[in-house]
């Protein structure tokens, strides 16, 4: 659902404004993320843990009717395309390599409560070899799931590139957050839930903002823009709440957060613009799995750096001073990851705009930046 969200971007919105139309998606989804928790526990209290599932009855009954009266039926210039499509088969080798690789990857990441042992190397390298096994079927496949050649467009393998540095940026704000909130600045659960919820509400925010900018100054101008708003608050985050306690770290989180839906608008624009109709899905899936790469990573990797820098393995009952340590060197790798995507934003600019062909000036104008 997601993936095919982003999809109906391509297919029913004018160039000009996808930006606009991947920035609110964004503030839809940080609403959604924002009432998910809030909306839960009220019924929670209230009916009990059922009717968590039940009220996705009547939402999954209203959803159901708005796409069937809103969204547009296939263009039938397209239908002898999707049928020629539909013919060439499934990719059931291809599905399971992937299926069978993230699921390693996914356990190396999270196998062992923080202590990274022989199962998980073990993992990590089952991984690894079915990705270039997938890779190595995928380029002999009558039907791929995913057509390698694709990946000869800079912009694509950058895109999914940067998406996992920067969400394993974004997820370890919410994994190791609450553990420096509650440890080194001693707030109550009420207080840390609170201050967490800052980030959330201001990609609510930002995210339609974030869209007319990119819109308006191009995809490479405001790519650049949130990774470097990102790295800024990566690097202040640890630093501020030590002399403004609770102001001092809702702000950094916020200049974080505003960049990554800057990035986010920016980045999606870029890869989702310019692509064939019949790819649209399986891009957009790809996004949606390197947003989830990047879950896995800063849940698992970054919490790890995090015990790691605060040298223990229970960080309730840890001193302050080691918490905070923690932080510092959770966040220093933070803004190392977001530096490495700045490079690959560059790079990938560089290629593209060499991939230009001479005397052709179009590919400078404002969406390339």
């Amino acid at each position: 659902m997601m993936a095919l969200t982003m999809a109906f971007v391509g297919e029913t919105i004018p160039k000009a404004k996808t930006g606009s139309a991947m920035g609110l998606l964004g503030t839809m989804s940080a609403i959604g993320t924002a009432l998910g928790p809030s909306l839960g526990g009220v019924l929670i209290a209230g009916l009990g843990w059922p009717a968590i599932f039940f009220i996705n009855v009547p939402l999954g009954i209203l959803t159901l009717v708005l796409a069937h009266r809103f969204l547009p039926v296939d263009c039938q210039k397209l239908k002898s395309q999707k049928l020629k499509t539909a013919r060439a088969g499934f990719d059931p080798v291809g599905t399971l390599l992937l299926a069978l690789t993230l699921a390693a990857y996914a356990l190396a990441m999270t196998t062992g409560r923080g202590s990274f042992g022989l199962l998980n190397l073990t993992l990590l390298f089952t991984a690894v070899f079915g990705a270039g096994l997938f890779a190595l079927a995928e380029s002999k496949a009558a039907s791929p799931l995913i057509r390698m050649a694709m990946f000869r467009n800079p912009a694509l393998g950058a895109g999914f590139a940067m998406s996992t540095l920067v969400t394993t940026v974004v997820m370890a704000t919410l994994v190791v957050g609450p553990f420096y909130l509650s440890g080194a600045l001693a707030l109550d659960a009420a207080i840390v839930g609170l201050v967490m919820s800052s980030g959330p509400i201001v990609a609510a925010l930002t995210g339609v903002p974030a869209g007319r900018l990119v819109d308006r100054f191009g995809v490479h101008r405001m790519t650049i823009a949130g990774l470097i708003a990102m790295a800024a608050g990566s690097f202040i985050l640890p630093i501020m709440p030590t002399r403004f306690g609770i102001p001092g770290y809702i702000a950094p989180l916020v200049v974080i957060t505003a960049g990554y839906a800057l990035f986010q608008a920016a980045n999606n624009t870029a890869v989702m613009t310019n692509i064939r109709a019949d790819q649209r899905g399986v891009i957009s899936g790809m996004l949606n799995l390197s947003r989830n790469l990047g879950l896995i990573t800063g849940a698992s990797v970054m919490g790890a750096v995090f015990a790691l820098g605060s040298a223990t393995t229970d960080s309730m009952t840890t001193r302050p001073e080691a918490v905070a340590a923690g932080m510092r060197i959770t966040f220093a790798v933070a803004a190392v990851l977001i530096v490495v995507a700045l490079a690959i934003a560059s790079v990938s600019h560089a290629l593209s705009r060499r991939a230009v062909a001479p005397g052709s000036e179009q590919g400078d104008g404002r969406r390339d930046g």
